[in-house]
């Protein structure tokens, strides 16, 4: 089996060395004129910044239901602070990720790149978030299968002049090829280097605790969360000095550059960025999250009703992924959960909603999810017929979830009296939902539900909507 991955990983490598060049020219001929470079004004005007991070441990994950990591925290801060929406795409192939960049396709890539003179070449490098060092991540002893304590210790490289000769797997394109090519001219002897394209570098680690394949290189930071999981691996040999690790934007976007460098400078002074930088490296409790099953990375689980969900969403051809969003906004996943106004379950179903769809008992999981899925359905039904882009829709259904179709169908009459779209949402509808609770806007004659404290549903359908898209980014 080892043998099977390790020759599986050269296939990669071959297959890629081979296309490289023209899938290169691909990306050359005609994507740079298809996408302007957005700068600051540009990027304030679309009023979104579109951002890649790598989907990792502690970069950006999943965790019992809640976007997290220290990449996706800072992303967060720096998004509200110039008041832009956060698009969160993931990538782990670093080259892919350059050239998106100079195409225009994103404004910033947030990842822990390591500051060199040869990437700066490519990329304008921000003020730096942290500071780490390379070091080599080699198997400490063989694992051993169930509760055996008869240990097989290998032997641990420590002098760097070792290095002569070995082969190290590394991520294509980082700044670990750069470094470990440094390095064999400085030792004077080879060293033998195989890129991977598409690893990122946790999953390397994973090879190199597996046995599958002898050495990588990770950065130190990351190695000492990666620690708590692999406890047979060694993080102690460095192969650097501790270098600047920062977010990448294009070096025709200046003024993008100076906004992040000035936000960047200020919020590393803040009690609140010590905060995050603690949460995801320095504390022990926050390190063995990914142990949990409902981790998106170990795990692979939302919730203990993800197979339900599942289940029921296939039955209506809805993503289960949507269906656990609205789940954690309604509940947290708590089967019991009863709220001011007398809605229970899973999906937060009232009473007569339940009655309506034949709930037995209105706490089950399966009955709960089954009726919450058909009040949907019901739900789009209605809609249909008003708004036809099934996309757009989606947005107009979970707000009547929310708060009832008659009030959204008040705030579509308001929205075509004062002269916007009753048939799209955000910047039409959505305003005057928002201020259903305005009696200029309940008062008027059009409007049959009177008041509704609209800033709830609002948020609701944002929340949830940026939910699912990350729940999308890293669960299948």
């Amino acid at each position: 089996m080892q043998k099977f991955t390790l020759w599986l990983l050269l296939l990669v490598v071959g297959i890629f060395a081979i296309s490289c060049n023209s899938t290169e020219r691909k990306g050359k001929k005609g994507t740079e004129t298809e996408h302007q470079i957005q700068d600051l004004p540009e990027i304030i005007k679309s009023g979104k910044i579109r951002v890649v991070t790598n989907y990792n441990s502690t970069n950006y994950f999943v965790y019992k239901g809640q976007p997290m990591g220290y990449q996706f925290e800072l992303l967060q801060e720096f998004a509200n602070f110039m008041g832009l929406k956060l698009e969160v795409s993931v990538s782990n192939d670093l080259q892919a990720n350059f050239n998106d960049l100079q195409n225009g396709q994103l404004d910033i890539i947030a990842s822990s790149l390591a500051v060199t003179r040869e990437t700066e070449e490519l990329v304008a490098f921000t003020e730096p978030h942290s500071f780490s060092r390379q070091v080599l991540v080699q198997q400490a002893f063989q694992p051993t299968k169930g509760n055996s304590t008869n240990r097989i210790y290998n032997e641990i490289i420590r002098n760097q002049l070792d290095l002569a000769g070995k082969s190290i797997y590394v991520q294509k394109g980082s700044a670990f090829v750069q470094r470990l090519r440094s390095l064999a001219n400085e030792i004077g002897d080879s060293i033998n280097i195989i890129e991977i394209p598409d690893y990122e570098v946790e999953q390397l680690i994973d090879l190199v605790a597996a046995g599958e394949i002898p050495l990588t290189v990770c950065d130190e930071n990351l190695a000492k969360v990666n620690l708590n999981f692999y406890p047979n691996i060694d993080i102690e040999t460095a192969i650097s000095f501790p270098q600047k690790q920062a977010w990448a934007v294009n070096k025709n976007a200046p003024e993008l550059l100076n906004a992040v460098n000035n936000w960047m400078i200020g919020f590393k002074k803040t009690a609140k960025y010590q905060r995050v930088y603690q949460k995801y490296f320095l504390n022990q409790r926050s390190t063995h999250i990914v142990d949990a099953g409902f981790h998106s990375i170990k795990g692979g689980q939302v919730s203990v009703y993800d197979d339900l969900i599942r289940k029921e969403s296939a039955k209506y051809n809805l993503d289960w992924r949507l269906i656990a969003s609205l789940i954690y906004q309604e509940s947290r996943f708590i089967p019991d959960a009863e709220s001011w106004a007398g809605a229970m379950g899973l999906m937060q179903l009232m009473p007569e909603t339940a009655d309506r769809f034949g709930v037995q008992s209105i706490t089950s999981p399966s009955e709960n999810i089954r009726a919450g899925i058909q009040f949907l359905q019901w739900l789009d039904e209605r809609m249909k017929p008003r708004v036809e882009d099934p996309a757009e829709r989606l947005k107009f259904v979970l707000a009547s979830y929310n708060v009832g179709i008659g009030h959204v169908l008040d705030a579509m009459l308001l929205a075509e009296k004062n002269g916007k779209n009753p048939q799209i949402w955000d910047d039409n509808v959505d305003y005057y939902i928002l201020n259903k609770s305005n009696p200029k806007y309940y008062n008027d004659p059009v409007v049959k539900f009177g008041y509704c404290r609209g800033e709830e549903p609002f948020n609701y359908v944002k929340e949830i909507l940026e939910r699912y898209e990350h729940y999308r980014n890293v669960m299948r």
